[in-house]
């Protein structure tokens, strides 16, 4: 009997503006599973930055904590990071949202200057050191491009394309990985990049211009490639 695949499904809350991005991340959910992999979920057990309503984008005076959070889109099927190691997966998959650059990341406010959470940071480098893929969506990419700041690994990554609409400033997003040492690719929302060395792939999703659809296209593509490395 032949044994699934494992994915794990890193989150940053629940909620785009201060969270895993439930779009994507329930699609990448739903990708795996149509792909005849498993999932299971993790997430820091830390506090998030900040809660922010999501009806009008102000920050709210209440404290959230980013695993319970994201408990909500695992469905309670979620473990604390710093329980997991390479030895528990096939392939790590981080769905985009403004908890990447929050919580996972400082990204938001620092750029790459920012910091990484230690725990995401180590699950990041085990993970490519075990020689097993990453697939990264969104903002996911400026994550691993600061887990991999200083170690030599010199990835190829996408957060989207200058040539098509985008809410958000790609042109200097993609500067800032390669100041982290990645070298930024541009690709639109349906399409991926393929780091074949070091079995990453990325996608823009929600970074451009884009409906459910589109951002699943290229979710879709994504999982692929990454149940098939793993």
């Amino acid at each position: 009997m032949t044994t699934k695949k494992k994915i794990a499904v890193l989150l940053s809350g629940c909620g785009v503006y201060d969270g895993s991005e439930i779009h994507e991340a329930t699609l990448t959910l739903l990708a795996i599973d149509q792909s005849g992999a498993d999932w299971f979920c993790v997430a820091p057990n830390i506090n998030q930055h900040h809660v922010i309503n999501h009806l009008n984008g102000e920050e709210m005076d209440e404290t959230r904590n980013v695993l319970t959070e994201a408990a909500r889109i695992a469905r309670g099927n979620i473990k604390d990071l710093k329980d997991i190691s390479p030895a528990d997966f096939d392939g790590l998959a981080i769905p985009g949202g403004f908890g990447a650059a929050k919580n996972l990341t400082q990204w938001a406010f620092n750029g790459p200057e920012g910091d990484i959470n230690p725990e995401v940071r180590r699950i990041i480098n085990e993970t490519l050191h075990a020689d097993k893929p990453i697939a990264a969506m969104c903002m996911g990419p400026t994550v691993i491009a600061k887990a991999l700041e200083g170690t030599g690994i010199k990835t190829r990554l996408t957060v989207g394309t200058t040539n098509a609409p985008s809410p958000y400033d790609i042109r200097a997003v993609s500067g800032g990985m390669e100041v982290a040492g990645a070298v930024a690719e541009m690709v639109t929302v349906a399409h991926v990049t393929k780091d074949s060395v070091n079995k990453i792939v990325t996608t823009p999703c929600y970074m451009m211009e884009a409906s459910i659809g589109e951002i699943n296209e290229g979710i879709q593509l994504a999982v692929m490639q990454l149940v098939e490395w793993a």
